[in-house]
């Protein structure tokens, strides 16, 4: 299997199916973390040298910091209802609580954090919708927390692919930090399938080729794109759906598109 390509394993202790850090896939930014808890189930974290932002996939919770309370959020049951979640801020030097009130299925996400901003609730109506795209290449967007949101390193976006389009396209980058015109970011993909037994194809790549990987990718598998473009296709009758992390040495979404396909946007 590649190396690019991370699998939910059974619940551990904690309720937790998926695990990214720096450490263990060999980067400096992003982690990544999926808890599928069972309703009454409780899980508390330290966030130590991390921000981080819970992002309520599917259920409801109780969801507490060292200084904040948040009660009884969560709305959708599925993450294909497309209606925008609830998420929590969480800075760096706090501790989460979270209690299932449901059945929960919760999105850890985390990058190095400075401090700057207190916990704070990200309701749905604080999230930016959008329809990107046009064609075979529209696809919805759920902006949770875009670089003008206030956050140290972390940016947080959802997206929904329909069955047959593609997204992440035309195929652009964001390996290299020359701001104004691209920025550093390192970035996982989360991807949930509909029906649950599909699946989608993405592939990454880099200019030269030294990175060309095309990846299978079933229900609630991660992608790692540490460099190069990284499209998403949807093959038909089966929507797409997946969760992007991103973070890197300045919180800035600076991309570069693949210079082959430049003429799938017409200026």
């Amino acid at each position: 299997m590649s190396n690019l390509l991370m699998k939910p394993q059974k619940r551990n202790g904690e309720g937790k199916i998926l695990h990214v850090s720096p450490e263990s896939v060999n980067w400096e930014y992003v982690g990544f973390e999926v808890y599928s808890l069972k309703e009454g189930e409780e899980l508390t974290k330290p966030t130590e040298k991390n921000e981080v932002c819970l992002v309520l996939l599917s259920g409801k919770a109780d969801v507490h910091t060292e200084k904040e309370t948040f009660t009884s959020i969560g709305e959708r049951m599925s993450v294909f209802e497309k209606i925008p979640p609830y998420s929590v801020y969480v800075p760096n030097d706090d501790t989460y609580k979270v209690k299932a009130i449901t059945d929960l299925e919760l999105a850890v996400c985390l990058a190095p954090g400075k401090g700057n901003y207190p916990a704070r609730l990200i309701a749905p109506e604080d999230v930016g919708q959008e329809d990107r795209g046009s064609g075979k290449m529209s696809r919805k967007i759920h902006n949770i927390l875009p670089e003008q949101k206030e956050a140290d390193s972390l940016l947080v976006v959802e997206v929904f692919t329909p069955d047959g389009n593609t997204s992440s396209y035309p195929p652009h980058k964001h390996d290299e930090d020359r701001l104004p015109y691209e920025s550093y970011l390192e970035e996982t993909y989360y991807h949930e399938i509909n029906p649950s037994q599909g699946f989608v194809f993405q592939r990454v790549y880099n200019d030269d080729r030294s990175l060309d990987e095309t990846l299978s990718v079933e229900h609630r598998n991660v992608v790692l794109v540490p460099e190069g473009y990284h499209p998403v296709s949807a093959v038909p009758g089966y929507e797409s759906y997946y969760l992007n992390v991103m973070a890197g040495p300045k919180r800035a979404w600076k991309f570069h598109n693949d210079p082959d396909h430049e003429w799938l946007f017409p200026k």
